[in-house]
């Protein structure tokens, strides 16, 4: 699912919102490039772009008090910064760097523009609960697929803090600062995929990021304008597209799909949590597989992304019965 959810806190983190302070958001500074779009109806900045923020610390994603939404990226013209805040009932947007026109082209698909909530029906009552809560979701679509690909190979079996650790330190360490003010000199933006394929094994090792893992990415990066491609296809290509590449599976490709396609079905399987929190929200049934997670979210079809955000946003989760999956750092062995 978009984001991670935490079995600790029970925090719907895994559902993908992002606090959003309120606020009308200043002009960031000179040398931006602006535009103003206004959505067709409720727009929530927070749900709609919470997806793409991994962990707190985000080098590549923050939010400042002033009610802005910042976001760095790789464009097909090169590296960039996103500002957006709402200004009454339109979305102001500044970008920086070569790839600012790009960035400001795609805003209304990033803001969920190509969604089509109105195309969503509840079938249960929590979760018509939970969409009658939140008006404003919309799911974004990034256009970008590396940078969502090569995060969730990190995310693959291992803790939420673990991945994050390892996504900021070698954005930080690889990725290059983030053109235009950035809400921070903490910003980067993610490195380009022949830096991903050359670093050395010991900087993976000191990230914490196993052989397996580091090797998928390594494999992603070498073929990245392919991968590149999915972008622009309908799901079921996307997904053969992604999951040729071996260390790419359908909890990896569905993750990622979810965020730079922005498929409504893109629903993930072969996760730890998922099937457990839909089949207690849904029918009570914590022990509930992947086979009986579908059932349940057979009347969604084509919609079962967006049913599965809902149900993780409700925060109805099964009581914890077991220890919390250890977490580990390899990178101190």
């Amino acid at each position: 699912m978009a984001g991670r959810f935490d079995p600790l806190t029970r925090a719907a983190v895994r559902g993908g919102r992002t606090d959003v302070p309120p606020g009308r958001g200043s002009t960031a500074g000179a040398g931006a490039k602006e535009r103003h779009w206004a959505p067709d109806g409720p727009l929530d900045l927070g749900l709609t772009l919470g997806p793409l923020r991994r962990g707190p610390a985000d080098p590549t994603f923050r939010t400042t008090p002033d009610g802005s939404v910042w976001r760095t990226g790789r464009t097909p013209q090169g590296p960039a910064t996103l500002r957006v805040s709402r200004a009454g009932e339109q979305v102001h947007a500044e970008a920086w760097g070569p790839g600012a026109d790009w960035f400001l082209e795609q805003l209304p698909a990033l803001l969920g523009a190509g969604d089509d909530p109105t195309a969503f029906v509840p079938r249960h009552r929590l979760v018509h609960a939970s969409h009658r809560r939140r008006p404003g979701l919309r799911l974004t679509r990034t256009g970008l697929v590396l940078e969502s690909l090569i995060p969730t190979v990190l995310e693959q079996k291992v803790t939420a803090d673990e991945a994050y650790r390892a996504w900021r330190r070698l954005v930080r360490q690889y990725g290059e600062p983030a053109p235009g003010p950035a809400g921070g000199p903490e910003a980067y933006v993610v490195p380009e995929p022949r830096t991903w394929a050359m670093i050395p094994s010991w900087d993976w090792h000191k990230a914490g990021v196993d052989a397996k893992r580091s090797a998928t990415i390594v494999r992603a990066a070498r073929v990245a304008n392919r991968l590149e491609e999915a972008a622009a296809m309908d799901l079921p290509g996307a997904v053969r597209r992604l999951e040729a590449v071996p260390g790419i599976g359908p909890w990896t490709s569905a993750e990622t799909l979810q965020r730079s396609n922005g498929h409504p079905d893109a629903i993930t399987t072969g996760d730890l949590h998922l099937p457990g929190i839909v089949g207690y929200a849904l029918a009570g049934d914590r022990d509930a597989d992947d086979a009986a997670m579908l059932e349940l979210l057979a009347p969604y079809a084509g919609q079962r992304h967006r049913a599965a955000r809902l149900v993780l946003l409700a925060g109805h989760t099964p009581p914890r019965r077991a220890p919390r999956m250890p977490r580990g750092d390899i990178g101190r062995f």
